[in-house]
């Protein structure tokens, strides 16, 4: 990744607040979802406003404009703001950067998700827009009944094709025109498949594939999260699982269907579910705990106020399919949905899964990692280590937390976990430390590195026992950490997340974007600082 110093001219230096009103509070004006909406917006408007400025100041072409995505503003004032680009209308996809300001507006860096300038010779396709949609689909059609990806079932079916647009793909850093195509279809287990290709407009090559439906695979016992409190919403004489504290999030029900938002999960008692599975209730207490836990977690811990820090709450479906032994977030319902399992008795609505899987909407809302290689790998351990936050965060009896993926789920019938933080590879498949061909992996398997580093950065390496689970974590170069605490590493990591990391960013730039978080958050000659730097060359990462 390269970056560019430039001097940008100030930003309006109006104090607008990051934080939001407690729940539940008694207050006169905007509630917490329009409150935090509403500063947001504020916030973008501004970044904005001086988006020309910027745009100049960067020595951007007179046909690239910058739009903003969001805005990240320190305590201290400095902020960091994250734009969008196109040429002449079009989208640039890897054309996003994080510009970082004083207080006082003046720039200190930017960071660029590629550094090769746009120069196009020709903003007119050589193919038409339905024949690239027509070549996009039999991409995918061309895959229907194979296994691509290791931790996905084969497609079944490619049933609609989206209308492809026109864009601008510098990603690879070779920038030409493209089209973006969306493909949708249906797997073998059921889960719905959403394609973004992008394709080149020149000469129809598949540039780019993605899957927009992220899934985490496994099968559950039943219910996993024990007797819960549940903030609910009355309705006449009825009680719905719907939280209007946490910015309207609510838990429906799909009775074994695929499609729909299904129906808003209620009783005439408030109490809900009785911890069977027999009871349908019991997996809608799952759900809709999970996202109230990772809700909690992001808002008490970094002050982000839901899933998109606009106070907008996420939706929970349960029951969908039959036999459906899968679970998936979903950016375009701005949803979280949860297959029955295996018979129907096994619901996929353990805590990690949920925290896991709405993680990877937050990334979305912030670097929006690409879901392939090495930035692949980083936005699968994002969500890794923040559902094991959450984890931590609520720390039930009934799932006491750990540095395990997927414990409950039990998704190899041996009782073993999807993923080991401590050592990646005891899973057969994942990476313990980086390789110049770690980013050819599966994305959950690259992920290893980076889950790596997290687990050594909070808790150090060697032989120990935590919470009553027993570890044993090396290191590439055999040294010994001793750990600075996973709320410390957390810090770190939500911190470049959301200031540092951009679409393409890779292990080398992860390692600069942490080392920058840390210095942000401790001190560039803090044992914090150091910490990150020893524990990526214990990984490797240098």
């Amino acid at each position: 990744m390269k970056r560019k110093l430039a001097a940008v001219a100030v930003l309006s230096a109006t104090a607008l607040l990051t934080g939001v009103v407690q729940a539940g509070a008694a207050q006169a004006g905007p509630t917490p979802q329009a409150q935090g909406t509403q500063q947001l917006s504020a916030l973008l408007a501004q970044a904005n406003g001086q988006a020309g400025k910027v745009a100049h100041a960067l020595a951007l072409g007179g046909q690239e404009q910058l739009v903003a995505k969001d805005v990240v503003v320190d305590a201290d004032g400095t902020r960091h703001l994250r734009y969008e680009r196109t040429l002449a209308g079009l989208p640039v996809l890897g054309g996003d950067l994080v510009v970082h300001q004083k207080a006082d507006g003046s720039t200190t860096a930017v960071d660029k998700a590629v550094g090769a300038e746009l120069a196009l010779p020709s903003l007119t396709p050589q193919i038409p827009a339905d024949k690239a949609a027509a070549q996009a689909t039999g991409a995918v059609q061309s895959t229907v009944g194979i296994t691509v990806d290791e931790d996905e079932a084969p497609l079944t079916a490619v049933h609609q094709t989206g209308k492809a647009e026109l864009v601008v793909w510098a990603t690879d850093g070779n920038p030409r025109l493209a089209y973006r195509t969306t493909v949708e279809g249906e797997r073998a287990d059921g889960t719905p498949s959403r394609q973004l290709l992008v394709t080149d407009a020149a000469s129809g090559q598949v540039l780019s594939t993605h899957e927009e439906v992220q899934t985490a695979s496994g099968t559950g016992k039943g219910v996993f999260v024990g007797s819960v409190p549940l903030t609910t919403t009355q309705s006449g004489s009825s009680y719905q699982l719907k939280d209007a504290t946490r910015g309207g999030q609510a838990t429906y029900t799909l009775k074994n269907k695929t499609s729909g938002t299904g129906t808003l999960v209620a009783n005439t008692t408030n109490s809900f579910g009785n911890g069977l599975v027999s009871n349908t209730e019991s997996a809608a207490v799952d759900a809709q705990y999970g996202a109230a836990a990772t809700w909690d977690f992001y808002k008490n811990t970094f002050g982000r106020n839901g899933i998109k820090n606009n106070g907008v709450g996420a939706a929970s479906r349960v029951h969908y399919g039959s036999n459906y032994v899968n679970a998936f977030w979903d950016d375009s319902c701005f949803c979280m949905t949860y297959g029955d399992g295996a018979s129907n008795t096994h619901p996929l609505t353990a805590l990690d899964v949920a925290g896991h899987e709405m993680t990877h909407g937050v990334t979305s809302a912030t670097a929006g990692l690409n879901y392939s290689g090495e930035s692949g790998g980083l936005n699968e351990a994002t969500s890794d280590i923040f559902g094991t936050m959450v984890e931590w965060y609520a720390n039930l009896a009934s799932d006491k937390p750990d540095y395990l993926i997927g414990e409950q789920i039990n998704i190899n019938g041996d009782g073993k976990p999807l993923r080991y933080m401590d050592k990646p590879s005891k899973d057969g498949a994942s990476a313990d430390y980086w390789s110049s061909t770690v980013g050819n992996k599966d994305v959950h398997y690259s992920s290893g590195v980076a889950n790596h580093f997290f687990y050594l950065l909070a808790e150090g390496s060697g032989a120990k026992t935590i919470n009553g689970v027993s570890y044993n974590s090396p290191t590439y170069n055999n040294s010994t950490l001793a750990g600075i605490g996973r709320d410390k590493a957390a810090a770190i990591w939500y911190r470049a997340l959301t200031t540092y990391f951009t679409s393409t960013t890779n292990y080398a730039a992860a390692r600069t974007g942490t080392l920058k978080a840390a210095s942000d958050l401790y001190g560039a000659g803090s044992a914090e600082y150091s910490a990150v730097a020893a524990t990526w060359t214990a990984v490797n990462v240098n």
